[in-house]
């Protein structure tokens, strides 16, 4: 064996790159201690600086797990009356797959919605009278009447539009913008996720950690989950005996070995240690203060509907946290709502589920408003898909069911960067297919970064050999929406 094939044998790659990285683990553990010692701090995230000027700073995303009917809420249909009971027409289901659920049946009977309809605000908004309180901010609201998604089971549907594929294993959206953008508060996280049971189907489908994951990006830009009861999150007090100033220096010790241990191997995961250690000390202070809403005013509670004070958790109160989370420059928070899955009983699940989010979504709203925090926020409100016109089962004076239907469906937006009072695409007379400016899941994801200041094709990470991105090799920017 010659010289040069000695040297390439003892340069393996695990050699090479913990040569490489010499270095590196000191500076993740200083930025995480000094982020202003970096470029990619809060003017953008590891990923570089932002593409353009955005319109938007902060996201709240309440998002309707189990697909909200929007037959039953936003499309109004007032033909479908005179349809009701009769069989959806072959011309309009044109050959559509159907969910195991309901491929088995042999009638399909359009269902019009059983609640009442009416107009709202100067934009004329036509509204369910289950949700009243949202309809007080019709003039604030941008609504899509055309989403369409591929997906027509729950997993692969929310799967998809929060990470852009139908199988696990990329980035949510807020784990991208993490990494594209950063944090605007260094002691909180820049991407918190909070739970909610409704009072709909309560055997609702699980959600799944991925859905806010990291995916191949580093782990720091995973969500955080809030918990709505005990500690907000997991193992953030010190155990028994442990004092902070002994906490600091156990960290600092930790951080010390991870970095060596980051000089030797180059695992950038080790950085991402290191960097969520210390963000979990700093939240020790941050979050307790976040979660304590005895100084918010007895009116602001009565608004959005929040009972029991602090330990309520449910949806009214996660609101109430997302509007002081954003206060606090969080950058992106996702409210998961579950109980819209309402294959029967829907007439009267629907009610409670209603009753759950009508008054502090509007109340949300209306308080960034308030706080000229709507100025540079953005908020959506939808779930992964839509319901079918047809009954899911038996059809009878007072009951029914509906499926999954993807082919459309809608969501609102509200805040930053969008038109108010506006109402894009349309769907036919069943609300079955859509006939006019169709948004895909894509297109709605490119929106929401381009409004972010990012562009969906620029915003990417390397693995596996090839570049990945959030919307794929898809995706348009919706731009009659945009304000």
């Amino acid at each position: 064996m010659n010289s040069h094939q000695e040297i390439q044998r003892l340069l393996t790659r695990r050699h090479f790159f913990g040569r490489m990285s010499a270095g590196i683990g000191g500076a993740a553990l200083a930025s995480v201690m000094n982020p202003g010692l970096l470029a990619g701090s809060a003017a953008g995230g590891p990923a570089g600086a932002l593409h353009f000027p955005p319109k938007v700073k902060r996201v709240i995303w309440l998002f309707m797990s189990g697909g909200p009917s929007h037959i039953d809420l936003f499309d109004y249909k007032p033909q479908l009356r005179n349809h009701h009971g009769e069989q959806l027409p072959a011309s309009i289901r044109m050959g559509q797959r159907l969910t195991g659920m309901t491929s088995g049946q042999s009638s399909f009977p359009c269902v019009a919605p059983m609640a009442n309809w009416r107009q709202h605000g100067q934009s004329g908004l036509w509204m369910s009278e289950l949700l009243p309180n949202m309809g007080r901010v019709a003039d604030d609201l941008c609504v899509i009447k055309s989403m369409w998604t591929e997906a027509i089971n729950h997993d692969p549907a929310v799967t998809f539009i929060q990470t852009g594929h139908q199988q696990a294993g990329r980035p949510a959206l807020g784990a991208w913008l993490s990494y594209g953008i950063g944090s605007e508060n260094q002691q909180l996280p820049g991407f918190v996720v909070m739970i909610s049971q409704g009072s709909g189907n309560k055997t609702d489908q699980p959600l799944s950690t991925r859905y806010w994951g990291s995916g191949f990006l580093p782990g720091e830009h995973q969500g955080v989950r809030f918990r709505s009861q005990g500690d907000p999150v997991l193992f953030l007090g010190n155990p028994p005996g442990m004092d902070p100033a002994s906490r600091r220096r156990m960290l600092d010790a930790t951080g010390a070995l991870n970095s060596m241990a980051a000089d030797s191997f180059g695992d950038p995961e080790i950085n991402a240690r290191i960097a969520q250690y210390e963000m979990a000390y700093r939240m020790q202070t941050s979050v307790p203060e976040l979660s304590d809403l005895s100084g918010e005013s007895p009116a602001t509670l009565e608004a959005y509907g929040v009972r029991d004070g602090a330990t309520d958790g449910g949806f009214a109160r996660n609101c109430l946290l997302a509007r002081r989370m954003v206060e606090r420059g969080v950058r992106f928070v996702q409210l998961f709502h579950r109980g819209w899955d309402q294959h029967g009983d829907l007439p009267k699940q629907i009610r409670g589920q209603c009753q759950d989010v009508d008054r502090p979504s509007a109340a949300l709203i209306e308080d960034l408003k308030q706080r000229g925090l709507l100025e540079d926020t953005l908020v959506v409100w939808g779930g992964e898909f839509g319901r079918t016109v047809y009954s899911q089962g038996a059809l009878t004076q007072d009951n029914h069911g509906r499926d999954h239907h993807g082919r459309c469906y809608t969501v609102l937006l509200a805040g930053a960067g969008v038109k108010a009072g506006f109402t894009f695409g349309a769907t036919d007379d069943y609300c079955y297919n859509i006939v006019e400016n169709p948004v895909h899941v894509h297109d709605l994801n490119a929106t929401l970064l381009h409004l972010m200041g990012l562009d969906h094709t620029r915003l990417t990470f390397k693995f596996q050999g090839r570049q990945f991105r959030l919307t794929d090799i898809h995706g348009e920017l919706v731009r009659p929406i945009l304000a």
